[in-house]
């Protein structure tokens, strides 16, 4: 009997909240740890961050505009949809990866885990960054902390599925919009984490997911003068003088957090490097 062939996947950017090919019709081959052909990536291009960033850039005002509660909500229902393909993710990363399954397992919770806990943080940011200043004039002056805008996430490597997470989790729960840069050594379950954005409520455009090259696309996403901030968690040296020049020409803030699953005292942190205080004066009366 003659065998079938394989037919392998195509997966597809994630962009504006719609699944598109890359602009420029080129795909890579993404294989396991043995290196046998797994499935077709796209190559990300230029004209497919510039997608990106305006895909963002249109769901950025909405998505801050909503209020906290609702975000939460949303962040909680990624973190659902997350869990009822879990063990679909744990047994891809055990073919693709070599892993054991209880740490890939274990991996695939802290990424549930870590969206479930920011989308606690998202109506307690207020009360914890904001409040009212004390002046000695006749003036009541308060601050509020807003969403920075767009962000831009260099995620890492590896962990390919809990290493982006923990990236984009912040800037979503702060309300910001996110174009990310996945895993190029693993990018599948990245890409199956987009699959599962599209039907958890995430606005269109909040959520943008890039795969391909960094040193094709750093320079138009980290330049991109409608990105406000960048997260830069590669851990490449040879990567950050790059990052760090082109965030100047636009004064963009650039953060690289240090390693761990982004839960605990380091929650804040990332956080707060994601919004602006806004102050606000007002006179009042004798």
């Amino acid at each position: 009997m003659t065998r079938r062939a394989v037919v392998a996947k195509t997966y597809k950017l994630y962009l504006g909240g719609a699944f598109a090919r890359s602009e420029s019709g080129r795909s890579d081959t993404a294989t396991d740890h043995a290196g046998e052909h797994v499935a077709n990536v796209p190559r990300g291009s230029r004209k497919d961050v510039r997608d990106a960033v305006k895909a963002a850039r249109g769901g950025a005002g909405r998505w801050a505009a909503a209020t906290a509660y609702n975000r939460g909500q949303v962040l909680y229902r990624l973190a659902e949809a997350l869990e009822s393909r879990s063990e679909e993710l744990v047994r891809a990363a055990v073919a693709q990866q070599d892993v054991a399954a209880a740490a890939a397992r274990a991996e695939v919770g802290a990424a549930v885990d870590t969206l479930v806990h920011y989308a606690g943080w998202t109506d307690k940011l207020a009360a914890v960054l904001g409040g009212i200043n004390p002046v000695a004039a006749p003036y009541l002056s308060f601050s509020a902390p807003e969403a920075t805008g767009v962000v831009a996430v260099l995620a890492p490597d590896a962990p390919d599925l809990l290493g982006l997470v923990r990236e984009i989790a912040p800037a979503l729960a702060a309300g910001n919009a996110v174009v990310a840069v996945v895993s190029r050594r693993w990018p599948l379950r990245p890409l199956d984490l987009g699959e599962i954005a599209g039907v958890s409520d995430v606005p269109a455009g909040v959520l943008n997911l890039l795969t391909g090259r960094l040193d094709e696309l750093v320079e138009p996403l980290c330049g991109h003068r409608d990105v406000n901030a960048i997260v830069d968690a590669t851990g490449r040296a040879d990567l950050a003088a790059t990052v760090d020049t082109l965030a100047a020409d636009t004064v963009k803030r650039v953060l690289r957090p240090a390693a761990g699953d982004g839960i605990g005292d380091g929650a804040l942190g990332r956080l707060e490097a994601l919004t602006e205080l806004k102050t606000a004066w007002h006179p009042i009366g004798a």
